[in-house]
């Protein structure tokens, strides 16, 4: 037989999304029976690496759709699967555990432990870690909070770091498992626009160090214009943009 021998063939490999959605919607019973549609068949990609920005008002939908890119919640219909597994065959045992190992959330409020240092909010996460990750939590959170330009306040309180510093503690908890998919929630509404600038610089530098895909969901056109690709939700529907379409903010739905 002629041609290259097996053993030196090339073979190709199929890339899997790192997170899929298609046709997802999510609709609840109001008290007078009527159904509110939140989400409306979203369709959504996301790669290993990637880097994603979806831009809404209040009432645009986009907490549910953090719930559903999450997996805190289930759609009404269509699917979700992240890689190769779809979410609704899993159990609500190995959806918390692939949270817990996968995702990391960082919010607009940070949510830090009052009484906790930022060395003990950032091991948080780690006391649910098994093995290595477990035993080294403390060396490895002390290497997340370096990572974010905190080595010097591990030992402070909450209470005595400013707006900025706390959100890069949340940041750090939110990467200290590694996880490869991060979702920003208004990651900058709580701060100043300096200081906001400077966290998000933290956080793309941390996620594309780390190889993690983001998603950051923002009403801020400033915020979604770091990203690489960029969608808009309004009125529960996830348009795609171009680079040509300018990133103003949709109008103000109905949904949640």
């Amino acid at each position: 037989m002629h041609g290259v021998p097996r053993r030196h063939r090339r073979v190709r490999r199929l890339t899997v999304p790192l997170l899929s959605l298609k046709g997802v919607t999510r609709s609840v019973r109001l008290p007078d029976a009527s159904i509110l549609d939140i989400l409306k068949g979203v369709d959504l990609q996301v790669d290993v690496g990637d880097h994603v920005s979806i831009v809404g008002r209040s009432g645009s939908g986009k907490t549910t759709l953090l719930n559903m890119l999450g997996l805190l919640d289930s759609p009404t219909s269509g699917t979700i699967h992240f890689e190769d597994r779809l979410v609704s065959k899993l159990s609500s045992g190995a959806r918390d555990r692939a949270r817990g190992a996968d995702i990391g959330f960082i919010f607009q409020q940070f949510n830090l432990l009052q009484g906790r240092t930022a060395l003990e909010n950032v091991m948080t996460p780690l006391l649910y870690a098994t093995g290595r990750q477990f035993w080294r939590r403390s060396s490895i959170a002390t290497e997340m909070l370096d990572r974010v330009g905190l080595a010097d306040r591990m030992s402070s309180m909450p209470e005595r770091l400013s707006g900025g510093e706390q959100q890069r503690v949340a940041i750090a908890r939110a990467l200290v498992r590694g996880p490869r998919l991060i979702l920003a929630d208004e990651p900058t509404g709580a701060l100043d626009i300096e200081t906001g600038a400077t966290v998000m610089r933290v956080l793309d530098d941390v996620a594309d160090e780390s190889g993690a895909a983001l998603i950051t969901i923002t009403h801020d056109a400033n915020v979604a214009a770091r990203a690489r690709r960029h969608y808009r939700l309004d009125h529960g529907v996830l348009s795609p943009l171009d680079a040509r379409t300018p990133l103003a903010a949709p109008t103000v739905g109905a949904v949640l």
